[in-house]
């Protein structure tokens, strides 16, 4: 079976296209720290997120005797209707949950919903499975207190890139602990799915630094902890995988949604023409969007009985 990947662009306006295209090509083409100390060097020169008013609650939550720092955003009227968990982005090793903000107090307001930032351990300092046991601890102090923090049981997830993947691992370890189904879906935004280089999106990631900071001292980076493309994807909630037509990861998102679906998941992917990697963070109306668009999937996953 041939598929030509213009049966698979996300329909959106020719001069957005046009748009995101000038914006890229003006753009200059940015790389990821390559060691421990330019890591610390772009840490330190990261703009500090944009203040939201309201702005978030901080606090440190705890499951299964783990505890982590969230981010919390109710909506500006109303009693939630939902709750939404939101992972950060980062490679595993940059980026911090307030980050997020201004995403989480739009997505608060707009769905009417409680939006929960993780604000999970990064590597190296803290290496695989530190992120996963701080991402799955959020998840599971939802669904023991949920409905008597926020009034609803109705809970969803999502992420971006790094986040993406976490997202996803973490759901797997819901499902296996027997309490996936209070997950009414997942919108994974162009997720790192292979970490072990044996895929086509894997092999063009290979050397990057953020894998050996994240899972460097792990032989076997096929576990689906680490790399959620090889696990049994069977029994899980409905999922959105949104990435760009030029993504590095393209293929590998591909694969997944494949993957989702031959497990009997409900799956969509969007494919948005003319964007790159992390294309959903930057300043172009295709990218708002594409954000809409996982704004209304959202709604309708949680708005469902």
């Amino acid at each position: 079976m041939r598929f030509a990947m213009e049966a698979l662009l996300a329909d959106v306006p020719a001069e957005q296209v046009a748009e995101a295209r000038a914006f890229y090509r003006s753009r200059v083409a940015g790389r990821g720290p390559a060691s421990f100390e330019e890591l610390k060097e772009a840490r330190a020169k990261k703009p500090a997120p944009r203040a939201t008013v309201p702005p978030a609650v901080e606090e440190t939550v705890e499951a299964g005797g783990v505890s982590v720092p969230v981010r919390i955003f109710l909506p500006a009227e109303g009693s939630p209707r939902a709750v939404y968990l939101g992972i950060h982005g980062g490679g595993f090793y940059m980026g911090s949950a307030a980050q997020g903000d201004e995403r989480h107090r739009e997505l608060a307001d707009a769905l009417r919903i409680a939006v929960v930032g993780v604000d999970y351990r990064l590597a190296p300092e803290h290496p695989w499975p530190a992120a996963p046991d701080d991402c799955e601890a959020a998840a599971l102090w939802l669904v023991e207190e949920a409905e008597a923090r926020f009034g609803t049981s109705r809970l969803a997830i999502g992420g971006s890139s790094a986040g993406a993947t976490l997202a996803l691992a973490t759901l797997l370890r819901l499902r296996d602990r027997g309490v996936v189904d209070r997950f009414a879906g997942a919108a994974l935004r162009f997720g790192t799915w292979d970490l072990s280089a044996r895929t086509p999106g894997g092999r063009l990631i290979a050397d990057e630094y953020f894998l050996q900071a994240y899972a460097g001292h792990v032989a076997d980076r096929t576990l689906p902890d680490i790399s959620p493309l090889y696990a049994d994807l069977s029994g899980l909630p409905p999922a959105l995988l949104v990435v760009g037509s030029e993504d590095v990861l393209l293929e590998d998102n591909l694969t997944l949604a494949g993957r989702l679906s031959a497990a009997g998941n409900d799956v969509e992917l969007r494919v948005y023409p003319a964007s790159p990697h992390g294309f959903t963070g930057h300043p172009t109306a295709l990218a708002a969007t594409a954000l809409d668009g996982v704004n209304s999937w959202l709604c309708d996953r949680i708005s469902r009985p």
